[in-house]
């Protein structure tokens, strides 16, 4: 769901922590708050606070053969996974439960993960119904009728079908339709003739044959269904929207009626489709990207139904080779993990299984995780920071030079009702209809797919649920849904390094307070800013003010296009832009709000030698601290919405006058100081 959200912290969708509160707890106290070795106080804060505040970390934490980085976010969700751990082993090795209970699906599915033996026993044969329905393929609505079908399990081989918002009806739920079909991480991958790009090309039209000599095909018959499969996911690229696009809230705002959908895309029969899927009663869908529905009618007609075939059951392989026998595990790796992101070897299976039965049976492993490690002390701390900050971002906008009143009444009212969701859900889900069985562990993630894919479908139509989550509460993550003007932090991250109960408050405002103000902000960033305080897409802004905030905006552009993380590899300032608005104005914010958390008290004493506004910027610092592979980091690059750690931090803090205060020795010849006419001021 990340691409369907804007606010996103970071790629890291994954969960997991310890045994016990008490261990937990004497973990934090053996961990200061701020460590000062981890820092490399040979290198001047103003040459490069990054490294200043996290190079000797960054010495001595190499990345693990397992891994395609080492950060505080993996640390964290390394932590986390152990305390799943706990609570799932302990449902997979319970007598006598009650079958179907919460507790025997967690366990039954976990266990059939675990089950190796019966796994390489089974191989493929699971897949047999689906690969069936692909062999009795005649005609090229036989084609649709299938991807019909594999729709229904979350597999997309033509386009991702769920729901959400209508965005200028933020009260209703309707259809939504986005771009699917290919393969490799993004459309450019395709289209840039860099050396990197090239070579992987050619390494994924390996990848390609070694799956369809996996499936038994001839290696002559394997390396023309690749050549098969190429052509056809480059076609679709060339139509999908680039990550600039997908950004445009009103460029991928196209509600069609049926009638609008069948003269957009004619080859492609809607009705039947969506009738297919369990839907019949469809009557609007947004279209997020039009041009990509135009070539996939156009290709219903050009493309012969013998390759629809194959691209079939390559989209069926690719979306389980994940589940199935270690041929189909270790080839899938070697490509998206080692090939794509330099991942030298494989992670321990229990980390694998954990993580997809996680996922899978999110809110119930979530209830069991809430119960037993997060106190409700920490949710109430939680919530007095979130209204801190809130009173903060309002003082910024009432003193805001560029903004004029009529559009700041607006902001403030937008700020006035953006919503708060703390640690878990009010309400839980009901996971009754989802049916585990210890027969097939691949069988079990589709059926898990499946009952994903009929909660999201059967919103449409129905009243909007304000309680829902789009994450569970294990995950490390966190986010700001503009639809329904909300800031959401699971329970997950909060914990140390970001949330510390034992932390004075210059290292808690300098972490979750910095990630608090950064999801704030995404109400006001670039695409959020086009929504209003009801979550409709609606322009609220004057011309003028409007204006001023794209010029302010492209400055920073600007200044993160001169970032250059590899060699010859630079920071794409525009598709990054939100997230560094989000950077920015976080940081400012929480700042901010920490300032006036100190209002009528004695300023805290200096800890370490560094004072609390100088804590405040190194704990921001360590938050984001990360080693990474180069091959995972030029993907990051040219994929993800957020700037490169190091980015992160020295983008921000150069352009903050709060910083150059808290640190008085950096002037001017320094390496990074920036001068007071080019720091960028949004938010």
């Amino acid at each position: 769901m990340k691409k369907f959200l804007f606010g996103i912290i970071t790629l890291a969708l994954v969960q997991g922590c310890t045994n016990n509160v008490k261990k937990s707890n004497e973990e934090v106290k053996k961990y200061p708050p701020f460590d000062i070795q981890n820092m490399d106080t040979t290198i001047k804060p103003g040459d490069d606070f990054y490294t200043y505040t996290n190079g000797t970390w960054l010495k001595n934490n190499p990345i693990p053969a397992d891994k395609n980085s080492r950060s505080s976010f993996d640390e964290l969700v390394e932590k986390n996974r152990h305390d799943i751990k706990a609570i799932i082993e302990e449902a997979a090795s319970a007598k006598n439960v009650q079958a179907g209970s919460n507790s025997a699906k967690i366990g039954t599915f976990y266990n059939s993960g675990m089950d190796t033996v019966a796994i390489e026993k089974l191989g493929i044969t699971p897949l047999k119904k689906y690969f069936e329905k692909i062999d009795s393929v005649k005609t090229i609505a036989d084609v649709q009728t299938v991807g019909a079908f594999f729709q229904t399990y979350k597999i997309s081989p033509f386009f991702y079908l769920f729901s959400n918002q209508d965005s200028k009806n933020s009260t209703s739920v309707i259809a939504q339709c986005y771009q699917a079909g290919i393969g490799l991480p993004d459309r450019d991958y395709y289209f840039n003739n860099d050396e990197s790009t090239k070579k992987i090309r050619e390494k994924y039209l390996v990848h390609l044959t070694k799956m369809f000599e996996l499936l038994k095909d001839e290696h002559t018959i394997a390396e023309k269904n690749a050549k098969t499969v190429m052509k056809m996911e480059t076609e679709l690229a060339k139509a999908s929207f680039t990550n600039i696009e997908d950004q445009d809230p009103q460029k991928t705002y196209n509600k069609l009626t049926i009638e609008g959908l069948n003269k957009l895309a004619p080859n492609i029969e809607w009705e039947s489709y969506f009738t297919k899927v369990g839907y019949p009663g469809l009557s609007e869908v947004n279209i997020y990207q039009p041009s990509f529905m135009i070539e996939l009618s156009n290709m219903m007609k050009t493309v012969p139904v013998d390759d629809w075939k194959t691209f079939l059951r390559w989209q069926l392989i690719n979306a389980t080779a994940g589940f199935l026998s270690k041929e189909f595990v270790d080839q899938n790796f070697d490509f998206y993990n080692r090939t794509l992101s330099g991942q030298e070897k494989m992670e321990p299976r229990w980390k694998l299984i954990l993580d997809v039965t996680s996922n899978s049976l999110g809110e119930l492993i979530g209830q069991l995780y809430v119960n037993k490690y997060f106190p409700p002390v920490a949710k109430q701390r939680m919530t007095d920071l979130v209204m801190n900050l809130k009173k903060s971002l309002k003082q910024r906008i009432e003193n805001l030079t560029w903004m004029g009143p009529q559009t700041k009444q607006e902001a403030l009212a937008k700020l006035d009702k953006m919503g708060m969701k703390v640690g878990y859900p009010d309400k839980w889900r009901d996971y009754s209809g989802l049916v585990i069985s210890p027969e097939s562990y691949v069988s079990n993630v589709l059926n898990s797919k499946a009952f994903e894919f009929r909660f999201s479908m059967d919103k449409v139509g129905k009243p909007v649920d304000r309680t829902e989550w789009v994450m569970t509460p294990q995950t490390v993550n966190a986010y700001y849904n503009p639809n329904r003007n909300e800031i959401v932090f699971p329970a997950g991250i909060l914990q140390p390094p970001f949330f510390n109960m034992d932390a004075d408050n210059a290292i808690n405002y300098g972490a979750i307070g910095m990630a608090i103000g950064h999801e704030m902000t995404h109400g006001f960033d670039n695409m959020g800013r086009q929504f209003d305080k009801d979550g409709n897409l609606r322009d609220w802004w004057t011309k003028d003010d409007s204006k001023e905030f794209e010029a302010h905006a492209a400055m920073l552009v600007d200044q993160y296009n001169k970032f250059e993380v590899l060699d010859s590899t630079f920071v794409n300032g525009k598709h990054t832009l939100g997230e560094n608005i989000a950077d920015l104005g976080g940081a400012t914010i929480s700042y901010n709000a920490y300032k006036l958390s100190l209002e009528g008290k004695e300023t805290p004493k200096p800890i370490d030698g560094f004072t609390n506004f100088q804590r405040f910027f190194l704990s921001y610092g360590q938050v984001w601290r990360n080693n990474m592979r180069d091959a995972e980091l030029r993907k990051r690059v040219k994929t993800d919405e957020h700037s490169p750690s190091k980015v992160r931090i020295n983008g921000v803090v150069y352009n903050m006058p709060e910083f150059y205060a808290a640190f008085p020795n950096i002037k001017p010849g320094d390496k990074l100081f920036r001068p007071v006419e080019q720091r960028q001021v949004i938010w």
